[in-house]
């Protein structure tokens, strides 16, 4: 009896420090659009911040870059511009060498599982990577693939010659070793480059082809899980600090691997479901490889490992053992390609 009098106390008492906190107001900014999968997402992650702060912390949500451009996204946490933000740090190369590991081609499978996979990895990393901000979580969209206006891409060797837009600076230097030229574009701007034809390929998942647009001026599509774009969401440090003790806990408690496959679930849905919208439009070739074009893909992704593993030797990590974390964690999850 008297350790469930204590335990209700203690539970009145927390219950009463929360309802005393001060009203806390977050800008969240998006640079995808208001229509896309994660910003949903983000809704229901912020209302169940505010229930479980007891409506102290209230999260406004800013999408299709009204703050910012996609590509400043981690800076404008950094600097308070968005209290949070959404930052895929493959938009800023070389900046954050770790992470960078989840878009090795042919490593995650997949973008529920993968998501929980790199999450739990990258907790170990962030603190020192991702030090001017408090990183929340970490996820990958559903894996990507090249896509095409004017021919189809078979074999690695069909790159040679081509201009694409890459998906990170992982499959940046991929097209590079290819022999292609890459146009850098933030996702939103895709379209653009492709339909004035300063691009002629893109790499990319499959739903936000048709989210964004770029059915209509795309032809050919390779059908291969290719590679993954890790994303993070990261708050301002001030902040965050500058929250009750009870207020950092929820936060905390919403910045768990658990939240970000919660978080990247509908998304991965989205799109795969993509591959089957595409198929269904006249005029669109989506084509699958022989085992024999498949392997050509893994051979001439086998150098992007040192690629990779430079620049985080040169930022004091141990490369392999890096990896190799991030390869069991992907085993551990069902992730593995």
């Amino acid at each position: 009896m008297r350790v469930g009098i204590a335990a209700l106390v203690l539970a009145m008492a927390v219950g009463h420090a929360v309802a005393q906190d001060k009203p806390v107001e977050l800008k969240f900014s998006h640079w995808v659009p208001a229509t896309h999968p994660i910003v949903k997402a983000s809704e229901q992650w912020a209302d169940s911040i505010k229930k479980a702060s007891n409506g102290t912390i209230n999260i406004t949500i800013y999408p299709a870059q009204q703050l910012g451009k996609a590509f400043d996204h981690y800076d404008m946490a950094r600097d308070g511009i968005a209290d949070i933000a959404y930052a895929n740090p493959g938009y800023t190369p070389g900046r954050f060498p770790v992470i960078a590991a989840g878009e090795l081609p042919f490593l995650l499978a997949n973008g529920k599982e993968g998501s929980a996979a790199l999450d739990a990895w990258y907790r170990k990393y962030a603190p020192k990577e991702m030090s001017e901000v408090k990183s929340c979580l970490a996820f990958v969209h559903d894996p990507g693939t090249f896509h095409s206006t004017r021919k189809k891409i078979v074999v690695p060797s069909d790159v040679a010659g081509m201009k694409i837009r890459p998906a990170g600076a992982t499959v940046a230097r991929f097209i590079t070793l290819l022999g292609g030229t890459n146009v850098q574009a933030s996702a939103v701007e895709s379209r653009d480059i492709l339909e004035k034809n300063v691009a002629d390929g893109i790499t990319f998942p499959w739903g936000s082809i048709v989210l964004f647009g770029m059915d209509k001026v795309l032809k050919y599509h390779m059908d291969t899980a290719l590679y993954t774009s890790v994303q993070t969401w990261v708050m301002n440090k001030a902040k965050y600090d500058a929250m009750s003790p009870a207020q950092k806990k929820v936060i905390d408690d919403h910045c768990s691997t658990e939240w970000a496959l919660k978080i990247a679930s509908p998304w991965a849905d989205f799109e795969a479901g993509g591959r089957d919208k595409i198929k269904a439009i006249p005029g669109q070739d989506v084509y699958q490889l022989t085992p024999e074009q498949l392997a050509q893909w893994r051979a001439a992704a086998e150098p992007l490992i040192n690629e990779w593993a430079d620049p985080a030797r040169k930022a004091g990590y141990d490369a392999k053992a890096v990896l190799d974390e991030l390869k069991a964690s992907a085993a551990k999850y069902n992730a593995a390609y």
